[in-house]
């Protein structure tokens, strides 16, 4: 299964095109405001509204076999956790390994926004070579799923 923190992710088309290639199950989870997919591997659920909600959905649900698409680090910590791969949009995996210091490291930019009010912003934009990254790194993973998911 793939879970798709889909409120701003620039990568949902991307998912459904290579989920369905692989036949794989894709629950696209937001608040609302997404389009319905006519594709049968794709389920759209709507949360309520309020902070962090889709991320606890998500989180209560992946585990051991699934993948998390997000760009949310706290809800990447919690997918790991859980025993569930995680991507982010622009292709990067987050692991037991590295997600411990992508969250320490959000927390520490968090601060320093909150202590310098001229601090905006989030970086960069996304880009064409992110999205080809994502896509690479989407089929790598999902061969490495089945063979050891089947």
């Amino acid at each position: 299964m793939i879970y798709v923190d889909a409120d701003a992710c620039p990568v949902k088309a991307e998912v459904e095109r290579v989920a369905s290639r692989h036949a794989t199950p894709v629950v696209l989870v937001s608040n609302g405001g997404i389009r319905p997919s006519p594709n049968p591997l794709v389920e759209i659920v709507v949360v309520p509204e309020g902070p962090d909600v889709a991320d606890r959905w998500i989180a209560d649900r992946a585990g051991p076999g699934d993948l998390v698409i997000t760009s949310d680090i706290p809800l990447a910590a919690r997918a790991v956790a859980a025993g569930a791969l995680v991507l982010k949009p622009d292709g990067t995996a987050l692991t037991s390994a590295n997600v411990g210091h992508a969250l320490a490291s959000r927390d520490l930019m968090t601060d320093l926004r909150a202590a310098d009010p001229f601090r905006q912003g989030s970086g960069r934009a996304f880009s064409r070579a992110d999205r080809s990254r994502f896509l690479d790194a989407l089929e790598r993973t999902l061969r490495s799923l089945a063979r050891t998911h089947p």
